[in-house]
């Protein structure tokens, strides 16, 4: 046993904590995962082309695509538009995404930020009431202040013009002529409809509840006309639907409305611009892991995460096992702790990227982890280039979709789009809700010093969505993934990537595995799995565990053996796989 985790343990300084742990906690580490499992959604195997999505229509609406000559970038903008339609609580025309795509014509991930950006007006005290006291998050969704210069449709525009191959304006027919004639309830959406706070517009709850004020049931046909006609100016404008004209005159005068105060301005909407930043790329075992860098701290954190725990051989420890989720929750510590303090804008604030991904500082890193004790709280460390920066506490995020896709071409994308909180902002324009993401800004209050996240006139917030591409070692494409999820995106693209990278499961067992992981915090295991029945051993060594729901919404592509591709979506949500 102490040879073995002696081997597990190659970090310098480890061995001997291994060696002195109590043999109580030695048998913890190896303690056989218990029974009970999430459900797994059966894989789509496919020869050619495949869309995965959180919703069956939007994976119907990209292989529609796909179908008619179209590349991995058409596919997914129509299944993006989709998704606005059908899952409004948790992405649409009135908020950003985060894509990555793969051309193996040029080898290029090109990534791309269209992350949405604070008025021109916003600084530190943002949101601070009038007597200077913080907004609550409830408070502050609502407030009108947290809805940012919206990106999605810029960035797909920019996603098209780099990738694409049908003409723009065909690329919105599915969705327009589902909001149209009409589409079902889905689970997901009756569920979130009757959860407080609930929906206040009256148009938007014309269109989502009955003449007695209860949301529609699941199966109930909704017809949207208003984002049907909004995506007829997109279809004809392109970007400049959303940042000029009626679109925005709306989006300012209802943020206005909301706020009591001007908020967003129509140089705000009409000086936004979807950006194109270099992919981050690192090696995770013998593959090549790429994701997005900042504005998004997603790329860089799980690359973090993983460079912790490649120092470790997680292959030797059961997926779902005290000793697994202890050292995964353990490297999540110290790669949330550095992204708290030094993850932001790149366009506002210097992110020391290289010193935060270099070896010998992860290394370094990965030292601080102990079989014996959890640190229970990490603190930042001090990478090459870094500046002197303070952390600061920051609203909870939320809700998010992904989708993952491949041509026949082996072209794809990884996007993931969000409006922040179920229904964002619940304000209501055009026939889409607008986002809540500024309040991913750290939260006002006093700083001991500058602080990277702080909210700043056309700022992007920080964010945790996590488009990923994986490579062989041949530098072929392996896998397509992203998660739906919150500030805990991280954790599930990373656990997902050591469950297929490590642990070899198929792309269906890798999403039904139990959630688990630390963001600096609680060990947060998924309720009414197998990691619940493990709380008492991780007690044991330390942590403080914090049992409850966590909704992923992974979509994941992987490889074939031979050839071909795998779909697989999140049990835990209502998405699909199509293909052929």
């Amino acid at each position: 046993m102490k040879r073995l985790l002696c081997e597990m343990f190659s970090v310098s300084g480890l061995c001997l904590l291994a060696l002195t742990a109590q043999a109580r906690g030695e048998a913890l580490l190896l303690r056989p995962e218990a029974a009970v499992a999430v459900e797994a959604k059966p894989a789509l195997a496919v020869r050619r082309t495949l869309v995965v999505a959180a919703h069956p229509l939007a994976a119907e609406a990209g292989r529609e695509i796909l179908r008619q000559g179209g590349s991995a970038a058409d596919a997914a903008i129509a299944a993006a538009f989709v998704l606005g339609l059908v899952e409004p609580q948790s992405s649409g025309l009135g908020g950003g995404a985060y894509a990555l795509s793969w051309n193996p014509g040029n080898r290029k991930v090109r990534a791309f930020d269209g992350r949405e950006t604070a008025p021109a007006i916003a600084g530190p005290t943002w949101f601070e009431r009038s007597d200077g006291a913080t907004m609550g998050l409830r408070e502050a969704i609502a407030s009108g202040r947290a809805v940012g210069a919206p990106g999605l449709v810029a960035v797909l525009a920019r996603l098209h013009e780099r990738e694409g191959r049908l003409p723009w304006a065909r690329l919105v027919l599915p969705a327009q002529r589902l909001a149209r004639e009409g589409f079902p309830v889905s689970p997901r959406l009756a569920a979130l409809l009757a959860l407080p706070p609930g929906i206040t517009d009256p148009e938007a709850r014309a269109l989502y509840f009955d003449a007695e004020g209860r949301p529609y049931p699941v199966g109930h046909t909704l017809r949207n006309p208003r984002y049907a006609d909004t995506l007829e100016l997109i279809a004809a404008r392109g970007p400049a639907a959303m940042q000029t004209g009626e679109v925005a005159a709306a989006i300012v005068a209802r943020t206005r409305e909301a706020a009591g105060r001007p908020t967003l301005s129509l140089a705000d909407l009409a000086d936004y611009r979807a950006v194109e930043r270099e992919a981050l790329c690192a090696n995770y075992r013998a593959y090549r892991v790429c994701g997005m860098p900042p504005s998004s701290s997603g790329g860089s954190t799980v690359l973090a995460m993983l460079g912790i725990l490649s120092r470790f051989d997680l292959a030797a420890l059961r997926p779902v096992s005290a000793g697994s989720i202890h050292l995964f929750a353990e490297a999540g510590r110290l790669a949330y702790a550095d992204r708290d303090r030094y993850l932001g804008d790149p366009d506002f604030v210097p992110v020391p990227l290289p010193g935060l991904l270099a070896p010998d500082y992860l290394a370094e890193r990965a030292g601080h982890i102990s079989l014996a004790r959890s640190m229970v709280k990490a603190e930042a460390g001090r990478p090459r280039g870094a500046k002197a920066l303070a952390s600061a506490e920051a609203y909870p995020e939320a809700g998010t979709t992904h989708l993952s896709v491949v041509d026949g071409e082996g072209r794809a994308v990884s996007l993931t789009s969000s409006v922040e909180d179920a229904f964002g902002s619940r304000i209501w324009v055009k026939g889409f809700f607008l986002n809540n993401q500024l309040t991913d800004f750290s939260a006002p209050g006093p700083k001991p010093g500058v602080v990277a996240n702080e909210v700043g006139p056309r700022k992007r917030p920080r964010s945790s969505m996590s488009p990923t591409l994986v490579f062989d070692a041949e530098g072929k494409l392996f896998a397509v993934l992203g998660s739906a999820g919150g500030g805990a995106i991280i954790n599930h693209v990373a656990e997902t990537l050591v469950a297929l990278i490590d642990w070899k499961l198929s792309p269906a067992e890798a999403l039904a595995l139990p959630r688990f992981g630390s963001r600096n915090g609680p060990t947060e295991l998924e309720a009414g799995t197998r990691a619940e029945a493990l709380a008492d051993a991780l007690r044991a060594l330390g942590h403080e565990v914090r049992v409850g729901p966590d909704p992923s919404g992974l979509h994941l592509v992987v490889r074939k053996p031979g050839g071909g591709w795998f779909g697989a979506a999140d049990p835990r949500r209502d998405g699909a796989a199509r293909g052929d």
